[in-house]
């Protein structure tokens, strides 16, 4: 049996998505196109790969097995495109991080990556881990030590998160108005953090890490943020002393099997180095004024 490699990336689309129609953006087709796609997948295959409700499309067995090989074959593809980018001296070297760390790698590009360079650099910013093993990222930037055996890590230094507002509160601080975040963004470890200490005095949320600060800046309520992004802010004002809790680790994680490769080599140890030297700036240790 022949399977086509569109078919399995429409499949695998709509799996992760949970449906036809949050598909439809990723994919470029529309619901009724994926819809005849995804069945005539499952006349080939003899059986169904979704159980279909009002709510959205939930894999079945013959579903689930399937999404773990085409997985597989993914990353095949994914590796057979970076050995042809590498072969026409084109190599692309795929970084993953957080939203705020990624932002601050984009904000030193110029010490991660030049012109001179024989490769490109593409950031990949998420808030949930990025599948290194599958080969979604050459490199990633995370807060814990790698477990997977397939992973080798080094730490590269802690980050520690305080309370922030902004120079002038809308309510006055004795308000005591927290803005939190919904989403995806809210199953952090900060934003968990905030909404078991303060969810009864949150007054406003946003849905993502950028406009929460914006939020924060503009006099709205306080805030946790790292203290790298908090302190960088000229608009914004650390009331606290870093959150003893929050305080994490950095760690620099690759694959076994190309942590070696000189391009994605050169960019973690830049990476590291960046990181290192701004070391005071990620602990929260830079001298700053006291809040409002």
């Amino acid at each position: 049996m022949d399977f086509s490699w569109d078919d399995l990336r429409l499949f695998l689309d709509v799996a992760r998505l949970g449906g036809l129609s949050a598909a439809t953006t990723t994919t470029g087709l529309s619901a009724a196109t994926l819809g005849r796609r995804i069945t005539a997948l499952e006349r080939q295959l003899g059986q169904p790969l979704f159980l279909r409700r009002q709510q959205g499309y939930s894999l079945t067995q013959a579903g689930e097995d399937l999404l773990e090989r085409a997985e597989d074959v993914e990353a095949a593809m994914h590796s057979l495109k970076r050995w042809k980018e590498g072969a026409a001296g084109d190599r692309v070297v795929r970084v993953s991080a957080g939203p705020w760390t990624s932002a601050f790698v984009a904000s030193h590009i110029g010490e991660i990556w030049t012109v001179a360079d024989r490769f490109g650099l593409e950031l990949v910013t998420a808030n949930q881990k990025v599948d290194i093993g599958r080969r979604h990222a050459d490199l990633g930037i995370r807060s814990h030590r790698p477990t997977e055996q397939w992973l080798a890590g080094r730490l590269i230094g802690k980050v520690a998160h305080a309370l922030y507002s902004g120079l002038n509160l809308v309510n006055g601080i004795e308000a005591g108005y927290f803005v939190g975040t919904v989403g995806e963004g809210s199953q952090i470890a900060s934003a968990r953090w905030l909404q078991a200490h303060h969810g009864d005095r949150i007054g406003l949320r946003g849905n993502d890490a950028m406009s929460v600060r914006e939020l924060v800046a503009a006099g709205a309520g306080l805030s946790v943020f790292p203290c790298f992004v908090g302190d960088s802010d000229p608009r914004l004002v650390r009331v606290a002393l870093p959150i003893r809790e929050l305080e994490t680790e950095q760690w620099l994680v690759s694959h076994h099997e190309e942590r070696h490769e000189p391009s994605v080599h050169l960019v973690g140890d830049r990476i590291a180095a960046l990181m290192q030297q701004r070391g005071a700036l990620f602990r929260g240790e830079l001298p700053r004024k006291a809040g409002p």
